[in-house]
């Protein structure tokens, strides 16, 4: 046989198998050339394949190159095929979407964690290209609420389908359950390993108006209001903020409840262990009128450590109740009279940090001998005992005598 005779039916047997080619057939090839709305494939055949930008992708892509790159090797349906006009138009979304469907109904089934890139942030959450357009709710992206997403674009998440509807289209995916079930395994693993009375470092994660919820080994545990300081605090951001690291001491486990507490006050020193040191009986130091009460007021001279001033210690002048001379909030001078730490009592007066008012002078008798002396024999003018002594002796001495 000619090598003429050999190449004519080399070009019959590919002619037969172009032949064979038609529409719905599923193809592999290679990307060869990229435009801006189209791709061109190599698969073989006497021409290439192309694949129009809007079945390169299940989701809205601006160019060709953002679906796919040249080299890359591809699947597709033959959607259409002419050629007398050399026109072969070929759909990688086709097939991506009928593998994507089998593939995510088998996720669905069971609960499995695959990984998705965020192709686009739109209005209400992300969107993942799976084969099929996957969408991620806004709630169901992160455990904690997420304000701006704008940075999330090409990140790599984590996720379970949620919700699967082929008829319509439809797959909701979430990372959120993936987080959640990661951090109750954790949850379990970590309060197992806490005591009470343990102290650990942990970071502030949350603020409310109740507390502070801090983060110890990937758990949260609550910092009640009243367990963040000696001192009263109105509200938690007043003292701390999110990210802040802090040590805190182990008040309770419950894992039945899952709740852990903590305190940050019980690791700091309390406020009656320094007083000791820094007050001594006598000293004179400033105070707050804290509470008054009948029996007296409280004092505080520093923070967490209040005395009482008895009302017999308030004043020098008698007083009825503790309202007629003080009032909460006014700062006082304060004498400490006696001081008890492990007691945590101390007993102050405000009466001796003040100068007793003078007291006033008691009214002058006349002196005995200042009265103004009258003549001897002058009965009616003087009246005092030595005066009277004289008169009654020279008037009635020579009576008197016989009495003797």
């Amino acid at each position: 046989m000619s090598e003429e005779m050999k190449n004519q039916e080399a070009t019959q047997d590919e002619l037969d198998q172009f032949v064979s080619l038609k529409k719905g057939d599923t193809v592999k090839g290679t990307i060869v050339k990229l435009e801006d709305n189209q791709a061109y494939v190599s698969i073989g055949y006497k021409y290439d394949g192309v694949i129009p930008i809007r079945e390169l992708s299940s989701l809205h892509v601006d160019s060709a190159s953002d679906a796919v790159e040249v080299g890359q090797e591809v699947e597709a349906k033959v959607l259409s095929i002419d050629d007398e006009k050399e026109k072969l138009v070929l759909s990688k979304r086709a097939i991506d979407s009928e593998n994507a469907w089998d593939q995510l109904q088998k996720h669905f089934e069971d609960q499995d964690v695959f990984e998705v890139v965020v192709a686009d942030v739109v209005k209400g959450g992300l969107v993942a290209d799976v084969g099929v357009r996957g969408f991620i709710p806004a709630s169901m992206v992160e455990r904690h609420f997420v304000e701006d997403f704008s940075d999330y674009k090409g990140r790599t998440l984590r996720v379970k389908v949620k919700e699967i509807d082929r008829e319509n289209n439809k797959v909701i995916l979430s990372q959120k359950d993936v987080l959640e079930q990661e951090f109750e395994a954790n949850k379990v693993s970590v309060m197992a390993g806490l005591q009470e009375g343990q102290v650990i470092e942990g970071t502030v994660q949350r603020l409310t108006q109740f507390g502070a919820f801090v983060d110890v080994g990937g758990v949260d545990g609550l910092v009640h209001v009243s367990e963040l300081a000696w001192t009263h605090v109105d509200k938690p951001s007043d003292v701390l903020s999110e990210g802040d690291k802090v040590n805190v001491k182990v008040l309770k486990v419950d894992p039945e409840k899952g709740k852990i507490s903590l305190s940050m006050k019980a690791v700091q020193p309390g406020p009656w262990e320094t007083a000791g040191d820094k007050f001594n009986s006598s000293d004179i130091v400033t105070g707050v009128v804290k509470r008054l009460v009948d029996f007296g007021a409280f004092v505080e001279i520093a923070p967490g450590v209040e005395g009482l001033v008895h009302i017999s210690q308030i004043s020098h002048k008698h007083i009825g109740t503790p309202h007629e001379v003080l009032k909460e909030g006014q700062e006082v001078q304060v004498k400490i009279l006696d001081m008890n730490p492990s007691e945590q009592r101390v007993s102050l007066s405000i009466k001796e940090t003040e100068e007793a008012p003078a007291q006033a002078p008691k009214s002058e008798r006349p002196a005995r001998n200042n009265a103004p002396r009258e003549e001897i024999n002058n009965p009616n003018v003087s009246l005092s005992n030595q005066g009277l002594s004289i008169t009654l002796g020279e008037r009635f001495g020579d009576k008197l005598s016989k009495f003797k």
